[in-house]
């Protein structure tokens, strides 16, 4: 059996793992009991009563949260030569095409998102194999396959976040950091169940929202009453 650490019995003495609490006690909680050196991320994990395994019930979308995710995120965005001003006066990292459709054949993925446009699809389209692994593949429901570029690359950098349902009918999603005020993270947190409600499927029987947690970097998962985010 794994010995538990120190920290983490401290943390378990805080909060009752048996217990389901309002979202802004968990998210105080779970403030509390991060005990990492660095600004860990605020984590949710939402179990749906869907089979993802049928294209009818499968749940995926796009959220801005209200006080973004706290990450640096590096933007790539692959366009014509018309479009890198507004790219680059958005605030992405990375412009061009051809040079870098080159870079990631050769293996290079050092980025967060990869933004471009319908007409361009054609060249990104040989990525796949290498994009597609890694969650970088530009897709038109995720707002990453656009001619508003600037627009996309605004939202990214604002903390818009694409997520969906694994094999196991979890969603999982870094929603903050845990040096964000308490009342920020309750506000994402309500923010990101609202979106994955509206995507509820007309498929889904039963209890679609069955469980959600709350956690930090390596901290243990706290129970949320479903009824305090979802009202």
């Amino acid at each position: 059996m794994a010995k538990i650490s120190k920290k983490r019995k401290e943390a378990f003495a805080k909060f009752d793992k048996s217990k389901v609490y309002p979202v802004a006690e968990a998210v105080q909680i779970v403030k509390d009991i991060t005990y990492t050196k660095f600004d860990a991320s605020f984590d949710i994990d939402v179990r749906l009563g869907v089979d993802p395994r049928k294209a009818n019930q499968m749940v995926r979308g796009i959220v801005t949260l209200p006080h973004g995710t706290g990450k640096v995120v590096r933007v790539l965005v692959l366009c014509t030569p018309d479009k890198e001003d507004e790219a680059k006066a958005a605030g992405a990292d990375y412009v061009g095409l051809d040079e870098y459709v080159d870079k990631i054949k050769k293996g290079w993925t050092d980025v967060d998102v990869i933004i471009t446009m319908p007409s361009v699809m054609p060249k990104i389209g040989a990525l796949g194999k290498i994009l597609g692994p890694r969650g970088l593949m530009p897709n038109p429901k995720a707002g990453t396959v656009t001619m508003e570029i600037g627009k996309a690359v605004a939202d990214v950098k604002a903390g818009k976040i694409d997520f969906k349902v694994d094999k196991f009918g979890i969603i999982h999603s870094g929603i903050g950091k845990v040096s964000f005020d308490a009342n920020k993270l309750v506000e994402n947190t309500r923010e990101m169940m609202s979106t994955i409600i509206k995507l509820k499927p007309t498929a889904a029987k039963g209890t679609y929202v069955k469980s959600i947690y709350l956690s930090s970097t390596m901290s243990p998962g706290v129970q949320v009453d479903v009824k305090s985010v979802t009202l």
